[in-house]
């Protein structure tokens, strides 16, 4: 459900003006950044991940699109993760950074399929500025 259309992302916006609750409120309540939010709103709907949208639609009563098709389908290419120009999240606390460790010191790897699924500019899961 990564790509949602522009449509559901402004009714989205809508319902949560209309119930009066500020982004930085519904941001903090479904677990992503303020910012991220604020790019769903305007209708990039890769911005935010499943979980968060899934939360959204629930709060406010929308009806989540159907389903493309796996032909359809960006997010599943199979895309080797070393795509040149593909970035990754530099917030190590990102939930698309794996941790791994090595010699006793703790690392993050990032995983590009997850926070930029479609060579955008902004992690798909936190908000961040993706760097290459």
């Amino acid at each position: 459900m990564t790509n949602l259309s522009k449509e559901f992302c402004l009714k989205a916006r809508d319902a949560r003006r209309e119930q009066g609750i500020s982004q930085s409120e519904l941001a903090l309540e479904i677990g992503c950044k303020q910012s991220a939010l604020s790019m769903f709103e305007c209708g990039d709907g890769r911005k935010l991940n499943d979980e968060a949208i899934g939360k959204i639609a629930a709060k406010f009563g929308l009806e989540l699109p159907a389903q493309k098709s796996s032909s359809g389908n960006k997010s599943n290419l199979n895309l080797p993760s070393t795509v040149s120009g593909r970035g990754f999240c530099p917030n190590p606390h990102c939930p698309s950074n794996r941790e791994y460790e090595v010699d006793g010191r703790k690392f993050a790897r990032p995983n590009r399929e997850e926070c930029d699924p479609v060579f955008g500019r902004f992690c798909a899961v936190c908000g961040e500025v993706l760097e290459k």
